[in-house]
């Protein structure tokens, strides 16, 4: 490897690949692959590959862009960056700051993120953020704060999965979504381990799966709940597990009892013979795990659904354990750090709880401001998105491109038109930017460098490689800057640094003894180690970290002569150091010991199935699913720019299967409309028996016409306040020439 190539990780999905890149003669970089991190070993999906594509020129944005006389046209930074604090500052006095409104992304770095809500908060004073996270894990985590008192996505490093007996794979389509991760499951098959996948549609991952099942859209949970009571029924309950580590067993039991294995049938069309083996293959190896993704999460019920499943794995004893327990597959590349630190409605950094009057003391005390200053929490994001025009007058996004991504899409897209006002932040212009008052160029992952936490909880350092064209700006200098303008006190823009590693810094103080406990992790260390696990408090021993106790490893934990779980399938010797030196290693291995509670036991969910909001009628007799495809990402901004990946995925298609084809009449190739309550979209025909007779898949990567979230039910989740994504009712008709 050349002494120039800078080892970084990949701008899309949750894995966060490591990669190295090389510097070219023509400005750009190339990828070259980096073996030495764990989670891909060097291999990389085609969007990774061929990440720098978006970096050219002729691709991005180089210059903010302001409206004049209908249109966007080139303008300096000073009068784009006035004309954002003039509509800001104009829309807080004539309407009160909530009528501001910010919405972040995913996709931002974990010094973005934090800064973002500070921002809102501490500048602005509006209550009105959230972020496009809320699309993707936000039921998963709020089951997992239910029965664990603490959400990260996985509890354990990806190098536990071929080493455990069997994993149930729930709603995931990993083989397109993340392909890099598919070699731990392949391993855990060659490692005498089976795999099952719960799907609708028989997709490339449930190829590889020992069983698939293929229940209808939306009742995942019964699924769980039929499945938790074969355990019962069969006498598989670890019983003295469930004494030990658990509470409310008796509620979720009695609630699993009541879906009788024909009942589960009847409402999944899943048969009680597979019900019956995929128990059997669940509970027969000493180890297990369930793993879900955006298919349970993405429903009006997600957080039971979630919660099903992690009852599934509490009463087999299979959380908490080496090599065993529940994870969620978070999707957008920081969805972890995104959710942690403060652009959540109802978040401050290090996981806090923006409405316990301890944490924002001390976040406020950190930011050097009154606690009562504080708002309190806003709408979640497709609240806050259908307020805009009416509540909300005025809206700053950053990494978002909700004319694409939010469900009622075409409802939203009114609403963005309707607004006041319109500041936009990206890479690309978006379909979203496309409708901006004032769009702002900024830099991409390899022209920053920046903190990310994957879908393990590893906190990870992706570093600047190469210099951002002239006219580019990073996010947090545009928040300096705006700081500067609409503080509301001289030299606010004191508090919003540029440097990436001094808002770091203050993200560890501000972290410190939280849930999401940062506090221990720096630059020099996340280079040094390859990354670190959150919680990593300052001190391995001082006791003011949510990590203490939840993962074998710590000082306590050694002189209790406990077994250093850290280590189990852990081949970092430097750890042990790290412990008798007094600095925290990191928890890469959640909850060995005691789960996040008060009582440090975990808690069942007393849940029962309920149908999907939308159920088909005579009307609109079939269910639309939604997902993705390998070749594009999330609304396509980026990758809809890139010729190699639209050569391999160039539009939007329906998938249904050949008998809902026939009634039809429709061949492969045909364009049909799929029809909903909400919308009309058109696309090709795709036609195959791997999908449910009464189900159609849309991918949801593309705008215009074949826009599948024209179609998406905004049903909300009581809890996470996730839409239905998932589910909802539609006809599907054949399109004449």
């Amino acid at each position: 490897m050349p002494n120039s190539a800078t080892p970084t990780h990949c701008p899309y999905c949750a894995l966060q690949c490591g990669m190295n890149l090389t510097p070219l003669q023509d400005g750009g970089v190339a990828v070259v692959e980096r073996p030495d991190f764990p989670v891909n070993k060097g291999a990389l999906c085609g969007k990774g590959r061929t990440a720098p594509a978006v970096l050219a020129t002729s691709v991005r944005l180089t210059s903010p862009l302001v409206r004049s006389g209908g249109e966007l046209v080139p303008a300096t930074w000073d009068e784009a960056l006035d004309r954002i604090a003039e509509g800001l500052a104009r829309t807080r006095t004539e309407h009160g700051p909530d009528a501001c409104g910010v919405f972040g992304g995913g996709g931002l770095t974990n010094e973005k993120a934090y800064s973002l809500g500070k921002f809102a908060r501490i500048v602005l004073g509006t209550s009105q953020i959230d972020y496009n996270g809320r699309f993707c894990m936000s039921s998963a985590a709020a089951a997992g704060i239910k029965a664990f008192g603490l959400d990260r996505g996985l509890p354990f490093p990806l190098e536990d999965i071929p080493k455990t007996g069997c994993v149930i794979l729930v709603g995931s389509n990993l083989a397109e979504t993340m392909p890099p991760s598919l070699r731990f499951f392949n391993e855990l098959k060659e490692n005498g381990g089976t795999l099952i996948v719960v799907d609708p549609r028989r997709t490339k991952t449930a190829e590889q799966a020992d069983l698939h099942l293929m229940p209808r859209p939306g009742t995942d949970l019964a699924l769980a709940l039929g499945l938790l009571h074969l355990v019962v029924a069969e006498g598989r309950v670890d019983e003295e597990y469930v004494q030990e580590r658990t509470v409310g067993w008796e509620d979720a039991r009695a609630a699993a009892m009541a879906h009788w294995p024909e009942f589960a049938e009847r409402i999944t069309g899943v048969s009680v013979p597979q019900l019956r083996e995929a128990v059997r293959l669940f509970c027969e190896p000493e180890n297990a795990m369930v793993l879900t993704a955006r298919g349970p999460e993405q429903q009006s019920k997600g957080t039971d659904t979630v919660g099903a499943w992690i009852n599934l794995c509490l009463a087999t004893g299979r959380a908490g354990r080496p090599l065993s327990g529940y994870g969620c597959l978070t999707g957008q590349g920081n969805g972890q750090g995104g959710r942690e630190h403060g652009q959540k409605a109802d978040q401050l950094p290090g996981y806090r709880k923006l409405d316990d009057p301890a944490a924002r003391r001390h976040v406020a005390a950190v930011w050097g401001v009154d606690p009562d200053s504080l708002p309190g929490p806003g709408r979640s994001a497709y609240e806050l998105l259908d307020a805009l025009g009416t509540d909300i007058r005025a809206l700053l996004l950053m990494a978002s491109n909700p004319v694409v991504s939010a469900p009622r899409a075409a409802h939203i897209e009114e609403r963005i038109k309707s607004l006041d006002f319109l500041a936009v932040c990206d890479v690309v212009l978006s379909e979203t930017a496309a409708l901006a008052d004032v769009v702002l160029p900024v830099t991409q992952w390899a022209e920053e460098t920046g903190t990310t936490t994957n879908l393990e909880g590893r906190v990870l350092l992706r570093r600047r490689a190469i210099t951002p064209p002239e006219g580019i700006r990073s996010d947090l200098e545009v928040m300096h800057e705006l700081a500067a303008r609409l503080g509301p006190e001289p030299g606010m823009e004191k508090k919003f640094p540029t440097d990436p590693e001094e808002v770091f810094e203050e993200l560890r103080r501000a972290s410190a003894g939280g849930p999401a406990d940062y506090s221990g992790i720096t630059y020099r260390r996340l280079i040094e180690e390859n990354g670190v696990f959150w919680p990593c408090p300052a001190t391995a021993d001082d006791g003011s970290g949510a990590g203490d106790g939840l993962g074998a490893g710590t000082p306590g934990d050694r002189a209790q002569g406990a077994s250093p779980a850290v280590t189990v399938g852990d081949d970092n010797p430097a750890q042990d150091g790290d412990v008798a030196s007094g600095v925290h290693p990191g928890t890469p291995r959640l909850f060995l010991d005691r789960f996040a509670t008060p009582d440090g036991k975990a808690r069942f969910a007393p849940v029962s199935h309920r149908p999907v909001a939308e159920e088909p009628d005579d009307e609109y007799p079939v269910l639309l699913t939604t997902g993705r495809v390998v070749a594009q990402y999330q609304s396509g901004a980026q990758t809809r720019r890139v010729d190699e990946l639209n050569a391999a995925a160039p539009g939007p298609f329906v998938e249904l299967h050949p008998r809902l084809a026939a009634r039809l009449g429709t061949a492969e190739g045909d364009p049909v409309a799929v029809v909903s309550r909400r919308g009309r979209a058109v696309a090709p025909a795709r036609i195959t028996t791997g999908i449910r007779p009464d189900t159609v898949f849309m991918p949801f990567h593309w705008p215009g016409e074949g826009r599948a979230n024209t179609l998406t039910n905004p049903a909300l989740d009581p809890t996470s306040r996730m839409p239905e994504f998932k589910a909802c009712a539609v006809r599907v008709e054949a399109v004449k020439p």
